[in-house]
């Protein structure tokens, strides 16, 4: 492993050298492409796709491994200090394994870890206060309810988060009938966080389910289209009575695959 982040080390010296692209890029200019490089891996790994994942990987090690010689280079910091500053932060974090604490389930590790988090030097003051404003709504909300639940502001049961979605549910529609359309999106976003507050309590991701039928519902609209061209057929041109004939089949056929 030493072997092979030397050869990684030089090469990336060497290309800030000498490569015309290399050597322009700042952590500005970087920021975007990471952000594509990261989706690119969760892609990767939500087809569970070994060789992708391996490759992305590389390339999200890359970036990493680029702020950090952009860094050295400014005398901020090197790879050796993100390195070390993050080991600490793990033994910090895990006094269960390197100190005296005791915690034997994931939620006790789950709490210890957003209480030490408050009180470290430089870290976060506020519950929230590590919540990335940046992040995907989605993922923003699943990320919100997991650091309050780590502080102890949580629902007991999914049963009673579940009552919570028939209330917002409720209350959505209210507001549809009303034909108010501030309201439908205040409500319909109530609606959504409630709804990922039932999923974190059945231990399901919701980006990943909503990832799973994103991609089902292309494999069955690719096979309509596809089907649909082989008949010599336009999806204009077709009722959507047809239209379902076609998108049955296809989830027959979902069905019966091994």
């Amino acid at each position: 492993m030493n072997e092979a982040f030397e050869r990684f080390n030089q090469i990336l010296d060497r290309l800030r050298r000498e490569c015309p692209w290399d050597r322009k890029q700042t952590w500005e200019s970087l920021r975007t492409m990471t952000i594509e490089e990261v989706y690119e891996l969760a892609d990767a790994l939500a087809r569970n796709s070994a060789d992708d994942v391996r490759k992305e990987l590389g390339d999200v090690f890359l970036h990493v491994a680029f702020y950090a010689k952009i860094a050295q280079e400014n005398s901020l910091f090197d790879f050796s200090d993100v390195i070390n500053s993050l080991c600490d932060k793990l033994i910090y974090r895990h006094p269960h394994i390197f100190g005296n604490v005791s915690a034997d389930d994931a939620e006790t590790v789950t709490r210890n870890w957003e209480a030490l988090k408050l009180k470290e030097k430089g870290g976060n003051r506020t519950v929230l206060g590590g919540v990335p404003a940046t992040l995907p709504a989605l993922v923003k909300a699943g990320r919100i309810q997991d650091k309050a639940r780590g502080v102890g502001f949580d629902w007991d049961s999914a049963a009673q988060v579940w009552d919570k979605v028939v209330e917002e549910m409720a209350e959505f529609r209210a507001e549809v009938e009303a034909g108010n359309a501030d309201g439908m999106e205040d409500e319909f976003g109530d609606l959504l966080f409630s709804l990922i507050n039932v999923a974190r309590h059945l231990n399901i991701n919701p980006e990943n389910a909503l990832e799973r039928t994103n991609r089902k519902f292309i494999e069955r609209f690719n096979y309509l289209e596809s089907k649909t061209i082989a008949q010599g057929r336009s999806l204009k041109d077709m009722t959507l009575a047809q239209m379902d004939e076609i998108w049955d089949e296809a989830k027959r056929i979902e069905r019966d695959r091994p």
